[in-house]
């Protein structure tokens, strides 16, 4: 396996970014940062790449930040970013990352781990794998969604329990939680989350991306705000290639073929 800290492959319309160190269980350092950041950057301006899978390699899918990083951090000069204002330009550029993700947990996500698979819009996981907030257990603190996202993607009771008790769950577990779409045994993994990846990206880009710009926005909006936002992706949709493509296919009986526009 490369020396890079970060792996990518391209499957077709599907793009894999696999973090790639394994000894230290993928914990992000700020190489593996700069690296993720600059990878988002230009597969966001890819028209090739519809889908996004995000795994690591070995063990574990990601067991937080780096904490020699982080601690050392704290030595930064007034005003220089430090290792949490730089993970969060990257988890915000995952959130809002134009095209679906897949998030397949392949092992322990743990801490920050946790908090980057919940940037992404689906999570699918092996049987073994094993999810934590775990800030608790080290008395520190959430920074990227520990405490105000996953109480919005899971039961609040549920939410709570993770947070103050710092235990792991299993993937069957977070599934009925509503956090993974899917579980898998560990050696389909990866084949598995390629294979959602690919059904997806045979979509409408133009209204795959749409219909995630109105669901990531609409807990955040009243409800009828939240159907005037979807009216008006609606409208601007129904201007594109993808609107007509996709009726007259249906009216003529044969597989779409969308172009993104």
């Amino acid at each position: 396996m490369t020396d890079s800290v970060l792996l990518r492959e391209l499957f077709g319309p599907v793009a894999r970014l696999t973090l790639n160190r394994p000894k230290a269980m993928n914990s992000l350092n700020l190489a593996l940062l700069a690296e993720l950041d600059g990878r988002l950057a230009e597969l966001a301006a890819n028209d090739e790449v519809r889908v996004l899978v995000l795994t690591g390699a070995g063990a574990a899918f990601c067991a937080g930040a780096d904490l020699k990083e982080v601690l050392a951090s704290r030595e930064a000069a007034p005003g220089e970013p430090d290792f949490l204002d730089r993970a969060n330009v990257v988890y915000g550029r995952l959130r809002n990352f134009p095209k679906p993700v897949v998030a397949a947990l392949n092992g322990v996500a743990m801490a920050g781990g946790l908090e980057l698979a919940m940037c992404a819009d689906l999570v699918v996981a092996a049987e073994s794998a094993s999810i934590a907030d775990a800030h608790a257990n080290f008395g520190v603190y959430p920074g990227a969604g520990g405490a105000a996202i996953l109480p919005r993607l899971i039961p609040l009771n549920m939410a709570m329990y993770l947070l103050l008790t710092g235990q792991s769950l299993g993937a069957a577990e977070m599934k009925a939680c509503g956090l993974v779409c899917e579980v898998h045994p560990d050696a389909a993994l990866a084949e598995a989350a390629l294979a959602l990846a690919g059904r997806i990206a045979q979509k409408s880009p133009g209204a795959l991306r749409r219909m995630k710009a109105v669901a990531r926005h609409a807990a955040d909006k009243t409800r009828d705000d939240a159907l005037l936002h979807e009216q008006v992706m609606l409208r601007e949709h129904m201007r594109s290639f993808d609107f007509a493509e996709g009726l007259q296919a249906f009216g003529e009986k044969r597989a779409p073929r969308f172009q993104g526009r």
